[in-house]
């Protein structure tokens, strides 16, 4: 029987899964056709029912984030091959070596913010990476260090890593949908930092910004650690000239150097056209 509190007068689908294993073998029931369609890898994977299983992706860590009762996330955008400063001599370039700084920076935002959260029981402020090495391990690990919980949004890639040491095991996603991993990370996003990284880090940088320049996401706090390398691999201010986006565009972000920076801009954030916190 089911162990929901109220009554069922129908079998569920678990005990029909499970009286399903146990019939007689024939023919008949040797045949994929006879599975039930919920319990048949073979048809969940077909081409045809791709909107089911983005479906499924989106569902799924929804409900065990809500079970959880997690409410507001903190995003942390930033690349997998920055190392720990423990790890900087392993690094393939000494530019790459050099910011293993903003490891040890996502690391203590993490811890700070972490604290926080756990005043509100993990349910405010839950730290959200995308689960693997470099700024992402240095998220998780921060929570861990506060003795708080984490997020991790993995993705099957042909060289993807198991997921990092310090994701909270129950809250450790995988993905197929880059899509769909991508809104996990903002549908409860109450700020989003972006840390030094490559492709998937601009890409990740961009479409947040679009969702909020475009009005289809709320003004949250976005905040870009070290302005040195943000500057010198986006000419932000070529873009306005050139009238491709409008100046206000770049009141849209803020840069930090330290997380005692980013918390103090998370504290002072006030949306457009509301006004100020009281002092």
């Amino acid at each position: 029987m089911s162990t929901d509190d109220h009554f069922r007068p129908f079998p569920d689908a678990g005990e029909d899964a499970r009286h399903a294993r146990d019939i007689p073998e024939t023919p008949q029931t040797r045949h994929p056709a006879y599975r039930l369609a919920f319990h048949d890898p073979d048809f969940i994977l077909r081409d045809e029912l791709r909107p089911v299983r983005l479906q499924l992706e989106l569902l799924k860590p929804d409900l065990l984030m809500s079970e959880r009762g997690i409410r507001s996330t903190v995003v942390m955008f930033g690349g997998a091959r920055i190392p720990a400063p423990e790890n900087r001599a392993e690094a393939a370039t000494e530019t790459l070596a050099g910011l293993s700084r903003y490891y040890d920076e996502a690391r203590r935002f993490a811890q700070a913010m972490t604290e926080r959260s756990v005043r509100s029981y993990g349910r405010e402020d839950v730290i959200v990476t995308g689960g693997g090495p470099g700024v992402m391990e240095a998220g998780n690990r921060g929570a861990a260090d506060a003795g708080g919980i984490s997020i991790g949004l993995n993705i099957v890639l042909p060289h993807e890593q198991a997921p990092n040491a310090y994701v909270t095991p129950d809250l450790s996603f995988n993905f197929h949908y880059f899509a769909i991993r991508k809104m996990h990370f903002l549908m409860r996003a109450k700020a989003i930092t972006i840390f030094p990284g490559g492709f998937g880090t601009l890409d990740e940088l961009f479409e947040s910004l679009t969702l909020i320049q475009t009005q289809r996401m709320r003004p949250i706090p976005f905040l870009l650690f070290g302005r040195d390398f943000w500057e010198r691999i986006i000419n932000w201010d070529a873009l306005a000239d050139a009238g491709t986006i409008s100046p206000e565009d770049l009141e849209l972000f803020r840069y930090v150097e330290t997380a005692e920076e980013a918390l103090a801009e998370i504290d002072a954030f006030t949306p457009p056209g509301s006004a100020p916190a009281a002092p």
